[in-house]
């Protein structure tokens, strides 16, 4: 585990630690409808100029889609439910991101590791979240709501060692930094559009025979529909101007319709369906352990 020394503000970065029960990350980031709003998020990554040219050149998003999708679900789920080993999951990607650096044609030298961009995938996580309330869930997130989840997102940013600079004093700087960057940083990049085409129509398994590609076609239709219609809406109209993207009244009414629905059926289901696996046996384990306490502080002295 790599030390990092402490701050002078540790109001705005606190020590590196582990996320535990009790906050807003550990309870929802985990369930099934996060992948909802995790399109968008990757889509604004893919416009930020860096970012754009590091993906273009070192991910495998275009020839591995799913496997990618998989991969960085499991790493976001490392983050908040994996203890100790959530600070370690922080220090593999940033050794890992260290060398991935590229030379546009315009000469211009982009570094994963970069504080802006590296700050900018954790800062397009938050907005994916406030905004996965707004459609997802029964209710929107209040104000103080925001606030106390943009402080557990400073702690997040502080387990991956992003710039004290980068991070924003509270929710109201943090809206005015997102506006910002999106109508004045962000670009319509071949990245982003390439991101678009993948999830409308995704690629079969690298493993798959080739002779069920077109069973697959035909099952991950609407899959594809729906992943590129979310991400579609739930990104900043902003952004989808510079993108050239269209989005309707209706869109907007059937978008709304289905997050209705969402947000009244997942609560529903059996939390082993509902969270995503890592964080179901997190959550399982913690509870067990809070028996094992039960127990223990009622034995005999």
């Amino acid at each position: 585990m790599t030390a990092v020394a402490p701050d002078a503000d540790s109001r705005t970065t606190p020590e590196r630690r582990p996320f535990a029960p009790g906050t807003r990350m550990w309870d929802e980031t985990g369930l099934i409808t996060f992948s909802l709003t995790a399109g968008s998020a990757f889509l604004l990554q893919t416009m930020e100029p860096t970012i754009a040219a590091v993906v273009d050149e070192h991910s495998t998003f275009r020839t591995d889609p799913l496997g990618r999708a998989v991969r960085s679900l499991g790493s976001v789920m490392m983050w908040i439910y994996g203890g100790d080993e959530a600070i370690a999951e922080a220090d593999r990607l940033r050794k890992m991101h260290a060398s991935l650096n590229t030379t546009t044609p315009d000469g211009v030298r982009h570094k994963a590791l970069a504080s802006g961009p590296w700050a900018w995938v954790l800062h397009t996580g938050t907005f994916a979240f406030t905004v996965s309330t707004e459609y997802f869930a029964r209710r929107p997130l209040t104000a103080a709501e925001k606030e106390a989840y943009f402080q557990e997102t400073v702690q997040l940013m502080r387990n991956f060692s992003v710039a004290p600079k980068e991070i924003p004093a509270d929710y109201t700087e943090f809206e005015k930094f997102f506006t910002d960057m999106v109508e004045n940083h962000l670009q319509a990049t071949g990245t982003a559009h390439d991101y678009l085409k993948v999830i409308r129509t995704i690629a079969p398994p690298t493993q798959l025979p080739r002779v069920l590609h077109p069973v697959w076609k035909s099952a991950s239709a609407p899959v594809g529909w729906l992943q590129y219609f979310v991400t579609v809406g739930t990104t900043p109209e902003a952004a989808r101007r510079k993108l050239g993207l269209t989005w309707s009244e209706s869109d907007e009414r059937k978008l709304k319709a289905l997050g209705w629905f969402i947000a009244r059926t997942v609560p529903l289901l059996p939390e082993r369906v509902r969270y995503f696996p890592i964080a179901y046996e997190a959550r399982r384990l913690e509870r067990d352990r809070a028996r094992l306490r039960k127990v223990i502080n009622l034995r005999p002295m």
